[in-house]
C-alpha cells in the first residue's frame, strides 16, 4: 500500500480519542479502514497488531500504578488464546473463500459495534447494577468465578480474532459484573493487561494468513502514538461525556449499516 495521509490522521484522531476517554480503539479504527476501502481481512488482521503495540505502553503504565489484577488477567488468558487459536483455526479452513471469510467478518463486525456501542452509553448503568449483585452467590465462590472468567475470555478470544473489537469496553463491561467491588481503574487496567496477549496470538494468526498490511499498520502507528500521548495529557481537563456518547451512537449507526 502507498503512503496515505489521510491514514496517518485516522491514527492521530483515533489516538487522540482512546487517550482521552479510554474509548476507541479497534471500535474506530476498523470501520475507518473498511470506509478506506481496506478490505475486511486486512482491516482486522492489521487492526490486531496495531492493538497490541498501542496496547503496550498502556501496560506498563498500569503495571506502575499497581492497576492490574494479574490473577484476573491470567484466567482470562486461559480462555481467550484458545480460543482465538481455534477461531483463527477455522478461518484458514475457509481461506481459499475470501467473499465468505470477509462476509462473515462485516456481519461479526457488526453485532461487535452494536454490543460495543450498548456497552459504552450503559456502562455506568451497569457498574451500579452489578454492584448491587456483588453478594451473589457466584461472587463469593472463586471457584465458580474463575470459571466464570475463563468463559468471558472464551467468548472475547472468539470476538476479538474475528473483528478485533471487544477487548475494550465489552471485556471492561463483563468484569463488572464479575468483580463488582473491584474498582473501575484496576478493571481497567486489568483488562488492558489482558488485551495484549490475545491481540497479539490473534494478529500474529492473522499476518501469517496473509491478513496483514505493514505499511498500513506503520502509517497507524505514526498518527496514533502522538495522538494517545495528547490525548492522555489532557485526560480529566477535558469532558468526554459527549464525546463518548457521540462515539457510542456512531458505532450503533456503522454496525446496524454492517449487519442490515
Amino acid at each position: 500500500m502507498d503512503f496515505q495521509i489521510g491514514l496517518v490522521i485516522a491514527g492521530l484522531v483515533v489516538g487522540f480519542v482512546v487517550g482521552l476517554t479510554g474509548v476507541g480503539g479497534g471500535s474506530l479504527m476498523t470501520p475507518i479502514l473498511l470506509w478506506f476501502g481496506i478490505p475486511p481481512t486486512t482491516a482486522v488482521g492489521t487492526d490486531l497488531l496495531y492493538a497490541a503495540f498501542t496496547k503496550m505502553g498502556g501496560v506498563f503504565v498500569h503495571h506502575k500504578k499497581g492497576n492490574i489484577n494479574w490473577k484476573i488477567t491470567g484466567w482470562l488468558t486461559l480462555g481467550s488464546v484458545p480460543a482465538a487459536l481455534l477461531t483463527l483455526l477455522i478461518l484458514n479452513s475457509i481461506k481459499t473463500d475470501i467473499s465468505t471469510i470477509n462476509a462473515v467478518i462485516k456481519y461479526s463486525l457488526g453485532w461487535a459495534l452494536l454490543f460495543t456501542s450498548i456497552a459504552i452509553l450503559f456502562k455506568k448503568r451497569l457498574l451500579v447494577l452489578s454492584q448491587k449483585h456483588s453478594g451473589d452467590k457466584f461472587h463469593s465462590e472463586s471457584h465458580t468465578q474463575n470459571m466464570l472468567t475463563i468463559g468471558i475470555g472464551v467468548l472475547l478470544g472468539a470476538t476479538v480474532t474475528l473483528t478485533s473489537i471487544g477487548a475494550g469496553a465489552l471485556g471492561t463491561v463483563t468484569l463488572f459484573f464479575l468483580y463488582p467491588l473491584l474498582p473501575t481503574p484496576r478493571l481497567v487496567g486489568t483488562e488492558i493487561a489482558h488485551a495484549v496477549p490475545l491481540t497479539l496470538v490473534a494478529g500474529i494468526g492473522h499476518a501469517s494468513m496473509g491478513n496483514l498490511d505493514l505499511t498500513l499498520l506503520a502509517q497507524l502507528l505514526m498518527g496514533s502514538l502522538p495522538g494517545i500521548y495528547i490525548g492522555s495529557m489532557l485526560s480529566g481537563k477535558v469532558p468526554d461525556l459527549l464525546l463518548r456518547n457521540a462515539i457510542a451512537v456512531m458505532l450503533f449507526m456503522v454496525g446496524y449499516k454492517l449487519i442490515f
